[in-house]
């Protein structure tokens, strides 16, 4: 069968077309001052055209698809030791580790050539090397700097603020009217609110810290919170046996504690009444009812409810509209705060955040890593104006107010929305290729989940799923088989780069189905 052509958008921007002309022009007189050079010089570089996906490169990806898997270059023979941990070491894989990348490939260590069919682990959107963010680095030969403080918030962070409060608003992109409107909103679900944070995890426990000062005060002397006394209680997504484990917020304790770790811990805090964290099933309606009829009547108060759209940390289990509406309903209700963790999903929905295709209205949404491409560890959290109520230092980082990383996002963002109808009908493709080979190989296949490029493939058992990544691993595949949390379904997970047109998962499914047939080719 032969693979329909992907024909990407093309977009094509300088600096000076992406921040606008005042900004550039004031950038390129500081530079010309502090450098001594004529200003020429500088404003060559703001008027710069970058084209963000050429066509050659495209097509020179396309070329080296039948070369993935094969020894491509050298091996580097002499690779580090390192100095991780005891953990860590035991699941390195030095062998796949990177040498060089371009767009969907990775030459490891052994000097093969692999496609990143998990957008290393998650965070490429646009791959390795994506040429748009060439305007980076020529911010940063006008001297615009990554790292400023909280109270030097750079135009670039300002206006990155404003941008997603725009496609979190659903508005047009020139729009400023309504923008203005948007920023000055205190409707319930109006996101006008962004803190700049470094990375996910911050981001869901600033989340989480939120949502807390409503019942406990972060400091002395301030007025008392709303629900001082209750005992708060944190809603999350549970496995399908009731656990802990399929949520998955980050990493620091909270986040953790939420997941079930630190179990003694979380224990003690319940006991004492000083937080109470309980899980519903994935899609499990009379359950959710359940959570809310108990935990949110005296000396109960539900804090937050928290969740994922595609528990990619879960076996790529997707939640259904009807359950997830029921909960925001709920919400709503009972007056809790809904935060919907985006950090997988974003940006891999044509409408950026996924939560828009349900219809939702939450309270709190968590992004990072795809919104910067990989280029910086840098995560966002947007919220409603009800909900601006920490102090100054309540949930911020020293370095989270970066100009470049703010770039970073403003590129890919760009991109993303200028390709949302060509990504949007891969994604659907890929979708629906997959389901057709769950059909074909029933027999070991037992669902598909997911959503688009989000993909996980059910197995009926544990052996036949882990074969099959094995299979594609020796392929030069990236993918993986979840198989360390308790009760999780056998799952082969798949998260493609949304620069991967019909060729490459036409490639891919062809890879799949001779792992199925226990066949290379």
């Amino acid at each position: 069968m032969k693979s329909r052509h992907t024909a990407f958008r093309s977009v094509r921007l300088s600096l000076r077309d992406l921040l606008g002309a005042d900004y550039t022009d004031t950038v390129c007189a500081a530079c010309a001052r502090l450098t001594g050079e004529p200003i020429a010089e500088p404003r060559t570089l703001a008027n710069v055209k970058v084209e963000f996906f050429p066509v050659r490169i495209q097509e020179r990806m396309l070329s080296l698809l039948r070369k993935v898997g094969r020894d491509f270059t050298a091996p580097f023979e002499n690779s580090a030791r390192g100095a991780t941990t005891a953990q860590f070491a035991a699941h390195s894989k030095n062998a796949s580790a990177p040498l060089s990348t371009m767009g969907y490939y990775r030459v490891g260590e052994d000097g093969r050539l692999y496609l990143i069919t998990k957008s290393e682990h998650y965070h490429t959107p646009l791959g390795h090397a994506f040429p748009g963010y060439r305007l980076v680095e020529l911010a940063g030969a006008l001297g615009v700097p990554n790292a400023t403080h909280n109270n030097t918030r750079g135009h670039i962070a300002r206006m990155l603020e404003e941008e997603l409060v725009r496609v979190a608003g659903g508005l047009m992109p020139d729009d400023r009217t309504a923008l203005d409107h948007e920023l000055r909103a205190k409707r319930h679900g109006a996101l006008n609110r962004v803190l700049n944070l470094e990375t996910g995890s911050l981001a869901a426990e600033a989340a989480i810290k939120i949502v807390l000062n409503r019942f406990y005060a972060v400091q002395d002397g301030g007025a008392a919170p709303k629900y001082a006394g209750r005992v708060p209680v944190l809603v999350v997504i549970g496995d399908d046996e009731g656990g802990l484990q399929a949520n998955y917020h980050g990493t620091n304790i909270t986040a953790q504690i939420m997941r079930g770790m630190w179990p003694e811990m979380r224990k003690r805090l319940e006991k004492s009444g000083t937080l109470v964290v309980r899980a519903v099933r994935p899609n499990d309606i009379a359950g959710l009812n359940a959570a809310f009829e108990k935990f949110d009547s005296a000396p109960y108060k539900i804090a937050g409810f928290f969740h994922e759209l595609v528990l990619m940390n879960y076996a790529g289990k997707r939640l259904s509209e009807k359950f997830i509406r029921r909960a925001y309903a709920l919400c709503a209700r009972h007056d809790v705060p809904a935060m919907v963790d985006e950090i997988q999903t974003g940006l891999w929905s044509p409408e950026l955040f996924m939560y828009r295709e349900y219809g939702l209205k939450p309270a709190l949404v968590a992004i990072g890593k795809g919104f910067p491409g990989g280029e910086y560890p840098a995560s966002r959290l947007l919220f409603t104006a009800d909900l601006d109520t920490l102090p100054q230092f309540g949930a911020l980082v020293t370095n989270g107010q970066e100009e470049l990383a703010s770039l970073a996002y403003l590129i890919t963002m760009r991109w993303a929305e200028a390709n949302a109808e060509v990504t949007s009908a891969v994604g659907e493709y890929y979708e629906a290729r997959l389901r057709e080979l769950g059909d074909e190989f029933s027999d070991r296949i037992s669902a598909i989940e997911g959503r688009r490029h989000l993909a996980g493939i059910y197995f009926h058992d544990l052996k036949p799923a882990t074969a099959f990544a094995q299979h594609l691993n020796a392929a030069g595949l990236d993918i993986s088989v979840q198989t360390y949390k308790a009760g999780c379904p056998p799952s082969a997970l798949t998260k493609l780069p949304l620069i991967a047109g019909y060729e490459v998962v036409d490639f891919v499914l062809e890879k799949m189905r001779g792992a199925l047939n226990g066949a290379g080719n």
